[in-house]
C-alpha cells in the first residue's frame, strides 16, 4: 500500500529516469561526433603532405631532399696529416734529389759551424709540403774571447736561415745592445711547425712549415736585464736599430702593426718572392704622452652667516564686522610676506533649500 509520501516521490523518480536516459543518449552522440572530428582532422592535415599513390594521373611529384653542400677540399698538407706516406717519394717530396744524399756537410753548414754551435738533423719529412733538407738545430752563436750567445729554445731551421740569424746576432744585435749591456741570450718563440699561415687551417703553408722562419721575443743582457722587442717601454733607439738591420737581412719582417698576429713577437723568414719583393712591417711604438696634470679645484668659500632680521611689528588692524584681521609673517630672506586676504562672508545668511531639500553645496552649478 502506497503512502502519501511514496505517491509523491514516484512521479519525480520516473521523471529523473527519463532525464537520465536522455542525457545518456546525448552524451553517446557527442562522443561519437567528437571522435569522428578528432580522427578526421589529422587526416585532413596530413593529406597535403601525403605521398601520392603510384600510377595516379595528375598526382603532384614528391619533393626531393636538398642537395648536400659541397665540401671544400683542404690543402695538401692538411689532407696528409692523418695518413702515412705510401712511398719514399711521397714522404721525401718532389724537390728531393737522391744525388744530394751524402754524409758530407753542405757548404752552408761548413760556414756555419765556424761561428755557431749547431746540431745537424735528418731530413724533415712531411706531411704534405712541410719539411725540408739541410736542417740544423742552432744552439748558440760564438763570439770572441770564448763568449757566446745562447738561443733558447734552440730553433730547428734550414741552414741558410740559421746562418742569417747567426750573422744578425753576431754582426748587428751585439753592437746595437753594447750601450745597454753585454748580450747573453736570445729568446725565441716559434720555429719549425707544420701549419698554415697565421695558424689558419685553410691557409697556405707557412714558412714555419718549411723550417725557413723564426719568431723572436727579446734579448737578455748580462746581469739579467731583459729587452722585449715589442715592449713600448723598452729603449726605442735600440728597437729602431734592430728593425732596420733585420729588414736589410731578411726578406720578411713582421711585428706590431702588421696584421694583428705579431703584436707580441717579431717574425723573420727568407721567403722567395717574384722580383725580389720584400716585406718590412714593424711599427716601433712608444708610450703615449702622459696626461696633463690635474689642476686642483678651488673649494668654494662659505658665505658669511647673516643674522636673521627681527620681524617688524605689525600694527593692529582695526576690527571690522564679519572680517578677520590679516596677520603677516616675516621671512629672513624675502622680508615680510603678507598672508592672503580672508574670504568675504556669505551674503544673505543661510542658503535656502530647493524644493524642501537642503544641499551642502550647489551641485547644479
Amino acid at each position: 500500500m502506497l503512502s502519501r509520501t511514496n505517491a509523491a516521490i514516484l512521479p519525480d523518480t520516473a521523471t529523473m529516469r527519463t532525464l537520465m536516459a536522455q542525457g545518456l543518449v546525448v552524451s553517446v552522440v557527442l562522443a561519437l561526433f567528437g571522435s569522428g572530428v578528432a580522427t578526421a582532422q589529422p587526416a585532413a592535415q596530413s593529406a597535403p603532405n601525403a605521398a601520392p599513390a603510384a600510377g595516379i594521373p595528375g598526382a603532384a611529384p614528391l619533393p626531393l631532399p636538398r642537395p648536400r653542400p659541397k665540401i671544400v677540399a683542404p690543402p695538401s698538407w692538411i689532407a696528409t696529416l692523418w695518413s702515412e706516406p705510401k712511398t719514399f717519394r711521397e714522404a721525401a717530396g718532389e724537390d728531393f734529389k737522391t744525388s744530394e744524399v751524402t754524409s758530407e756537410p753542405s757548404a752552408c753548414r761548413t760556414r756555419l759551424e765556424k761561428f755557431a754551435v749547431v746540431t745537424p738533423m735528418p731530413r724533415l719529412i712531411g706531411p704534405g709540403s712541410c719539411g725540408g733538407g739541410d736542417v740544423v738545430r742552432l744552439d748558440a752563436v760564438l763570439l770572441a774571447a770564448g763568449k757566446k750567445i745562447e738561443i733558447k729554445p734552440a730553433p730547428y731551421l734550414q741552414c741558410p736561415m740559421a746562418e742569417q740569424l747567426a750573422l744578425w746576432l753576431r754582426d748587428d744585435a751585439v753592437p746595437l745592445t753594447a750601450a745597454a749591456g753585454v748580450l747573453q741570450r736570445l729568446e725565441t718563440y716559434d720555429d719549425f711547425s707544420c701549419r698554415g699561415r697565421n695558424r689558419k687551417m685553410t691557409g697556405k703553408v707557412s714558412e714555419h712549415g718549411k723550417a725557413n722562419a723564426i719568431d723572436l721575443r727579446g734579448f737578455t743582457l748580462e746581469g739579467g736585464r731583459y729587452i722585449h722587442l715589442t715592449d713600448i717601454k723598452a729603449d726605442k733607439p735600440l728597437r729602431e736599430a734592430a728593425r732596420q738591420s733585420a729588414c736589410l737581412r731578411f726578406t720578411t719582417v713582421l711585428g706590431p702593426g702588421s696584421d694583428g698576429y705579431h703584436e707580441e713577437h717579431i717574425h723573420l723568414d727568407l721567403a722567395l718572392r717574384s722580383n725580389g719583393y720584400r716585406i718590412c712591417q714593424w711599427d716601433v711604438r712608444e708610450p703615449p704622452p702622459p696626461p696633463p696634470p690635474k689642476v686642483p679645484e678651488k673649494t668654494p668659500e662659505k658665505p658669511a652667516e647673516v643674522a636673521p632680521e627681527k620681524p617688524a611689528e605689525v600694527a593692529a588692524a582695526p576690527a571690522e564686522a564679519d572680517e578677520k584681521v590679516a596677520v603677516s609673517m616675516v621671512s629672513p630672506i624675502e622680508g615680510v610676506i603678507p598672508l592672503p586676504k580672508p574670504r568675504p562672508p556669505m551674503r544673505g545668511g543661510k542658503r535656502k533649500s530647493r524644493d524642501g531639500f537642503h544641499f551642502p553645496f550647489n551641485l547644479l552649478r
